[in-house]
């Protein structure tokens, strides 16, 4: 009788833009089921976002000074925890940043994003926040990837990037990469559980 293989099979190289889904069964508090955009990836290591992991702490929580509106925060990994990061849709020639893919831009002018917020909080919908980040120092991403605990894919379009309210991002990324996949999608968190 043939076993099915369900392990992760890793086609696609990781980089700057491309996305990584965690295995179904791995157990970690910042990783289980997490969808990371990888915003840089080269021979120093790699670092990007959980996309889809959130902190209960408001935006003013993070800082009083902060403009009092209704942004998720999520929690970007567990490098510099204490450190708020961004993603961004908006005109980068007034912002600033680093380009990650599309039209999404890593960091910028912090103080006119407040700004901007304090004048039009609609604006929301274009900026992702960050507490820490995911880090891998040199070849440790590379190591994960051979022992089947990430698969890359490449990033969905920016809208599912950038929404905060999607919980069900990982199940819908795994399942669009099809075949065996498709499969992972709908195991249980605990494989006992059946």
């Amino acid at each position: 009788m043939n076993q099915l293989d369900i392990s992760i099979k890793n086609t696609i190289p990781p980089e700057r833009g491309k996305i990584l889904l965690s295995e179904p069964f791995l157990m970690d508090d910042f990783f289980s089921r997490a969808v990371v955009l990888l915003c840089d990836h080269g021979a120093e290591g790699s670092f990007g976002f959980v996309i889809n992991n959130y902190t209960d702490l408001s935006f003013m929580d993070i800082n009083p000074k902060f403009p009092d509106i209704p942004l998720r925060v999520s929690i970007g990994g567990p490098v510099k925890p204490e450190h708020l990061y961004f993603l961004h849709t908006l005109d980068h020639k007034q912002i600033g940043g680093q380009h990650i893919i599309d039209n999404i831009y890593l960091g910028g002018d912090f103080e006119t994003v407040l700004n901007m917020l304090q004048a039009n909080a609609e604006l929301i919908d274009h900026l992702r926040f960050f507490l820490g980040y995911s880090g891998w120092t040199a070849g440790q991403l590379e190591d994960e990837l051979l022992e089947n605990s990430w698969l890359v894919a490449p990033a969905p379009q920016t809208s599912l990037i950038m929404d905060t309210s999607n919980e069900t991002i990982w199940k819908e990324l795994m399942e669009s990469q099809g075949g065996i996949y498709k499969l992972m999608s709908g195991f249980p968190l605990d494989p006992r559980m059946n």
